[in-house]
């Protein structure tokens, strides 16, 4: 790696994760300010006048995906907005990278469900396909900053581990004012602060992972992975699941990724 990259690297590095947390953070504060007067974001929106007020709190979860394209347009890595989303949304990829996705989800959610010793479902299942395409906006999209910019680089001078660590730690502060922004599952007290930082560091090891071995669709994977454990959460009431549960799973998931990317360095050496 040349000085030049290097330091072009941290200069993209540097801005994406500042303008992230500036878009974040503005905006999170005013809900958190607007909070205090009767403001709340909708987990499910029936109404037009529900989607309209849900617009500031999208733009806060999309503030990575806002970061990565301002960014990446203004180092003329991309020339255009048709190109971000061409590489965002590049989907012909093999039908092994989808089923390592799917098997990554029912992994998780089988181990906490045996873990933690539940055995219904908190949701149809049916609601599942009925939110993906709102998952993909809250929540699913993020990914197209995480892992568009910022793992990638961290990975290319840190390595796997320490770059899903630095990643981690970054996204959990991002993540922080939801457990003051009225209406979200967070805000509510549905998680445990340190459970959902646990999962967190796991998931961000997976996305890492899933990254390694994508080839060229490699953004859009993690877009969907998050996309659909968003939709499942939910359905499978992770929000209450147990520390057990918690340490267990997250732990796997951890362990499979740190294997997968090693046996993948291994093939293609």
């Amino acid at each position: 790696m040349t000085d030049k990259k290097i330091k072009t690297d941290r200069k993209i590095i540097v801005q994406f994760t500042v303008l992230t947390f500036c878009i974040a953070y503005f905006v999170s504060g005013a809900l958190i300010v607007l909070g205090q007067f009767g403001y709340s974001v909708h987990n499910w929106v029936h109404s037009l006048q529900q989607f309209m007020m849900n617009i500031p709190f999208a733009i806060y979860i999309l503030s990575p995906a806002i970061a990565s394209y301002i960014v990446l347009k203004k180092n003329n890595i991309i020339t255009d907005i048709i190109e971000w989303l061409k590489t965002v949304f590049y989907s012909k990829n093999n039908i092994l990278l989808y089923l390592f996705v799917v098997a990554g989800l029912a992994l998780y959610f089988f181990i906490h469900y045996a873990v933690s010793g539940r055995k219904e479902l908190v949701l149809p299942f049916y609601t599942f396909f009925l939110s993906l395409p709102g998952n993909l906006i809250i929540g699913g999209l993020e990914e197209a900053g995480w892992m568009y910019i910022l793992q990638p680089k961290l990975d290319e001078k840190y390595g796997f581990v320490l770059s899903s660590l630095i990643v981690g730690f970054i996204w959990l502060f991002w993540h922080i004012p939801l457990f003051f922004i009225p209406g979200t599952n967070h805000g509510e007290g549905l998680i445990n602060f340190w459970m959902f930082a646990v999962q967190l560091m796991a998931f961000r090891f997976f996305n890492g992972a899933i990254y390694k071995i994508s080839g060229k669709g490699r953004v859009f994977m993690c877009v969907l992975f998050h996309t659909m454990f968003n939709a499942a959460s939910p359905i499978f009431g992770t929000m209450t699941m147990t520390w057990a549960g918690t340490i267990v799973a997250n732990a796997v998931i951890v362990l499979v990724s740190i294997i997968t990317v090693v046996l993948y360095d291994k093939k293609i050496r």
